[in-house]
């Protein structure tokens, strides 16, 4: 039988809802004040072009534990609205009192408030959600989505003020909205995810140390770094087309390249992660060991729920996904509980995996077993 909802998990869905809402309605407002509708509606369509491909890649990545979708869901709504509408208040609040200038503005006061705005998303997960995240790659696509998120809203804005001429970098127009999107939607959409991804791994190296001043430590580091990226980004805009491209090329790029290895990696290691604990589970009991092929292996995932789907339809494809999908939980916390980094409640989480493992295993077959007699 499965347990209840948390109350921790209630708060962190209350609190995390009522600041999204908080933050959408005068973020639309902003929208579409700032633009003719017409511009409004064709910027709103520009800056989507680049969300699905880029959730496609990060629920790529997340393919051997998915994160509950409804999460990532609020992950990218708080990068729409919560982020961007937290930011724009902290920055106009600077620039209104502290007397900030437009560079200064663009190169450190964006980049501190952004970040710290996408990067409160990652906070409030791990300390309300922190069995969610099972380590750097969790991290990473958490932070992903909260920056395609921002990205999203903020290319709105930027492609509207380009077409008005208001932003002060074109001619506006068509061909400033062209230039825009073209630099913004097809050169760099991976930005956002780029720099909130540092603060990202500092979360998931908090939750997988045993070290307490490293789970304290990372965090900040990550945030730091995702600061000192953005900050370059935008600085770069300051020096000029010649400043830009050498940040591109020799800065942007290689990050990105370097921020796609190591999520591969990261992907890989799970693999090998959750073969090595659901073995361990099995010696011990907990788990069918004839069964951990069928979990760890993606294509064998498939293979497995096609053919329950074909002997025994719908119903049976989907006990099959439940089953292997209580199974891969189990896999990531027990192998958290053997690093001595599971979560409090790991022994309850626990219990209420092999339930339904336990439950649904019966009714269930694998290719080249016999179906059960329904």
């Amino acid at each position: 039988m499965a347990a209840g909802p948390r109350r921790d998990s209630r708060v962190f869905t209350v609190v995390v809802i009522t600041l999204v809402c908080l933050g959408a309605l005068p973020m639309l407002l902003i929208i579409a004040l700032s633009s003719a509708p017409s511009i409004a509606i064709v910027a709103t369509i520009l800056a989507a072009i680049p969300v699905v491909p880029l959730v496609l890649c990060y629920l790529w990545l997340d393919r051997y534990e998915p994160e509950p979708r409804r999460l990532l869901l609020m992950g990218l709504l708080w990068g729409a609205f919560a982020a961007t509408f937290g930011a724009l208040v902290v920055q106009g609040i600077g620039g209104l009192f502290a007397g900030v200038s437009s560079n200064t503005s663009l190169a450190l006061l964006a980049p501190v408030t952004e970040e710290a705005s996408k990067g409160l998303f990652l906070l409030l997960l791990l300390w309300w959600r922190r069995a969610e995240l099972d380590g750097i790659l969790d991290g990473i696509v958490y932070a992903g989505m909260i920056g395609i998120g921002f990205a999203f809203t903020e290319n709105i804005l930027y492609l509207g003020a380009a077409y008005n001429g208001t932003d002060g970098l074109g001619p506006g127009g068509v061909a400033g909205l062209t230039q825009t999107f073209v630099w913004r939607c097809l050169f760099s959409p991976f930005a956002h995810p780029l720099f909130t991804a540092f603060t990202g791994i500092g979360v998931g190296i908090a939750v997988s140390t045993r070290n307490p001043v490293v789970r304290w430590v990372a965090p900040i580091v990550g945030y730091l770094c995702a600061v000192l990226a953005h900050a370059l980004w935008n600085a770069s805009t300051i020096w000029g087309n010649d400043g830009f491209i050498f940040a591109y090329f020799l800065i942007m790029v290689p990050a990105f390249a370097g921020l796609i290895w190591l999520g591969v990696w990261s992907r890989h290691s799970e693999r090998r992660m959750l073969a090595a604990a659901l073995d361990d589970a099995a010696r011990r009991g907990l788990f069918p060991a004839t069964d951990i092929g069928w979990v760890v292996d993606l294509r064998a995932r498939r293979a497995a729920r096609a053919y329950a789907k074909q002997t025994a339809g719908k119903p049976g494809e989907d006990a099959m996904r439940d089953y292997q999908q209580a199974a891969i939980e189990l896999g990531f916390l027990h192998h958290r509980y053997l690093r001595g980094t599971a979560p409090k409640d790991y022994a309850v989480r626990g219990q209420d995996f092999l339930a339904r493992i336990n439950a649904i295993r019966p009714g269930i077959a694998f290719p080249g077993q016999v179906v059960p007699v329904r």
